[in-house]
């Protein structure tokens, strides 16, 4: 029978023999626990704290007939924030607009009193009644033998005449005196025949301003146009 040799340890050796056998296995629980409780970020915050300005904007909600409503009522709309008020520099403008037309007469007026004064002015003026008998084309005047003004008409002008219109046909300066104004008359008449007639008058020019008229009128009886020249006293 074979002999066993039992060999008796003693307590502290036996302690570090089982000491160095578990420290192996503890210095990786340690590793695994410390691993464990790391903490750990969520996956969709990680992107938005990498790159913030890669958010994506919120889709805008449509807009109702309320906030439309609400919003014209205040007329705080972009167009009419965004636009300029030119009312008052449009007033402005008609403004400086009118008072150019209104100089422009009085330089207008002016031009004649100082061109023209009353004590050597004449003025000659032609209108028409009905014109039936004759269609006027052109008028040639002359005073104290010399031809002062030789005008034609547009039939814009001679329909104007026809409704009661009466043309300045000239303005001059006569001395104190005696004159004579020939007119010639010049259109179609009856039968659409080429027609020329002429009037002349004789008038004394005295101190102030001289007007006469020159009428052309239908002759009923005679189916002829007539020509006067009427000095307004």
């Amino acid at each position: 029978m074979p002999y066993v040799v039992c060999t008796r340890w003693s307590l502290p050796s036996a302690r570090r023999i089982a000491a160095a056998a578990l420290a192996p296995f503890l210095a990786a629980l340690l590793c695994a626990t410390a691993v464990a409780q790391q903490p750990v970020a969520p996956a969709s915050a990680a992107p938005t704290a990498a790159a913030p300005a890669a958010a994506v904007p919120a889709p805008a909600q449509p807009a109702t007939p309320e906030s439309a409503a609400g919003a014209t009522a205040t007329g705080d709309t972009p167009a009419d924030a965004a636009a300029p008020d030119t009312r008052g520099l449009d007033q402005e403008v008609q403004g400086l607009k009118k008072d150019v037309v209104d100089l422009n007469r009085d330089l207008f007026v002016l031009e004649e009193e100082l061109l023209f004064p009353a004590n050597t002015q004449v003025a000659v003026f032609l209108s028409m009644d009905v014109g039936d008998f004759f269609a006027l084309d052109s008028v040639t005047l002359k005073i104290d033998q010399k031809e002062v003004i030789n005008y034609l008409y547009t039939p814009r002008e001679v329909e104007a005449l026809l409704k009661g219109g009466v043309h300045r046909l000239y303005l001059g300066n006569l001395k104190v005196g005696k004159h004579e104004l020939v007119a010639f008359f010049s259109g179609k008449g009856p039968n659409d025949r080429d027609y020329k007639r002429g009037a002349t008058l004789r008038f004394e020019k005295g101190i102030g301003a001289k007007y006469l008229e020159l009428k052309i009128n239908d002759r009923q009886r005679r189916l002829q146009p007539e020509f006067e020249i009427k000095d307004w006293e």
